[in-house]
């Protein structure tokens, strides 16, 4: 993958942490009560969805480009797979 490329992936889900951090704290921390004290860390964490959405889409592709064989996890218990069972798909 292209570095800048790259750099880009890992800026974009930086600051969509940082962005559902500030939304955290503009529509939730300003009138704070026990109430969201107890819904505050599913809140936050709703929030950084997208950022860890954007970062494992980034780490997926780095791996793919660096042949991790990792990825190759499934299609190696596929081929096991098939060659266990019976020719006639039994």
């Amino acid at each position: 993958m292209n570095k800048i490329v790259s750099s880009l992936w890992v800026g974009a889900s930086v600051f969509l942490s940082l962005g559902g951090i500030a939304a955290f704290i503009l529509l939730f921390v300003l009138d704070f009560n026990v109430y969201w004290l107890i819904l505050s860390p599913i809140i936050l964490a709703l929030y950084q969805v997208p950022a860890v959405f954007v970062f494992w889409l980034w780490k997926k592709k780095a791996r793919k480009e660096l042949g991790d064989p990792s990825l190759a996890v499934g299609e190696r218990i596929l081929k096991e797979q098939e060659k266990k069972s019976a020719p006639d798909g039994i």
